[in-house]
């Protein structure tokens, strides 16, 4: 099969296409014909080696995808053969890979393999950080890091559906994509000061919650804004490298909530919690919060474009690989 493999840790020039074999489902695995695979941020830090779990190189890169159900490892019952769906795991970005079949979804009735793209990393990510452990409610003021990205969207659009005031965070090109979500606020990270800005649109009190995933300085300037004593930052990514906050300035510089986030880790160690973040991703799906996806689609050959562009932001939303043929 086709395959994009990681041979080094150099950041996206590290892939290259290779021929490599289909893999088999195992035990409570399925296999799936890759329709689409997703590229998140996180597969540029596995490019760099800075991502946490990642396998030595050479491996078939990529985690997420859609597709169609070929194969069923042994006591597989909740899915079948030639249902589409949408999951994790590894070696994503290929023509086939296999998954873990207690974590698949459905792809939603209508849609293509693409158009459900983020549903899992992207929209579930920013659904359980905001609602289940953000407790986002009516009236709070939700401060979202990289508004344009596929979490950062997804952000914007729950947060304004149940009635939050949104301050996002994006360059100057991405402005206008994320008022059309509906952003009240957004502020150019590259030229505004953080701190004095969010302030100042909080009239000095801070933020309900901060989706924070850039990590370095701009962690410690959203554990800066958030509100004193209920304020929550939840932290689900470090796309700028680590950041440390200590137990004396949470007991008297800054007492607020900080929360870690991680998808996969939720998934395994609360199930619940997850079972029930799909189920509410129904009911925006059905409500039209959550439209199909539109992704910008690249051929496999290009996945190392694509990671490059990610890296260095000039893309905006969603970005897919199409492994099984050259995108026109």
């Amino acid at each position: 099969m086709r395959a994009l493999e990681l041979g080094a840790l150099v950041g996206p020039a590290g892939l290259r296409v290779v021929e490599a074999p289909v893999p088999e489902a195992g035990s409570g695995e399925v296999l799936v014909r890759v329709g689409a695979a997703g590229v998140n941020f996180a597969d540029v830090m596995q490019t760099r080696g800075t991502y946490d779990g990642a396998p030595p190189v050479p491996y078939v890169a990529g985690f997420e995808a859609a597709g169609e159900v070929v194969a069923l490892g042994d006591g597989v019952t909740n899915v079948a053969v030639g249902d589409h769906v949408i999951g994790t795991g590894p070696g994503a970005f290929a023509e086939y890979m296999v998954m873990p079949a207690d974590g698949v979804v459905p792809v939603p009735a209508g849609w293509q393999d693409e158009q459900a793209l983020g549903l899992m990393l992207n929209w579930a990510t920013a659904l359980v950080s905001l609602r289940s452990l953000g407790q986002l409610s009516a009236n709070d003021i939700v401060l979202i890091h990289a508004a344009a990205g596929g979490v950062g969207q997804a952000a914007v659009r729950i947060a304004k559906h149940y009635g939050a005031t949104v301050i996002a965070t994006a360059s100057a090109s991405k402005h206008e994509v994320v008022r059309g979500l509906g952003a009240d606020h957004v502020i150019d990270y590259r030229t505004a000061e953080l701190v004095p800005e969010v302030l100042r649109l909080t009239d000095g009190r801070g933020v309900d919650i901060v989706l924070e995933s850039i990590g370095g300085e701009t962690f410690r300037q959203s554990v800066e804004v958030a509100r004193r004593v209920t304020g929550k930052v939840v932290v689900i990514g470090a796309a700028s490298g680590e950041a440390t906050v200590s137990n004396w300035e949470l007991n008297f510089k800054h007492p607020v909530h900080v929360i870690g986030q991680h998808l996969t880790t939720t998934i395994q160690q609360a199930p619940e919690l997850f079972a029930a973040t799909l189920a509410e991703l129904d009911r925006l799906i059905a409500a039209g919060v959550y439209p199909p996806g539109t992704p910008t689609v690249y051929d496999l050959a290009d996945g190392p474009k694509a990671l490059a562009e990610l890296e260095s932001r000039a893309t905006v939303g969603k970005l897919a690989l199409n492994p099984a043929a050259e995108v026109g």
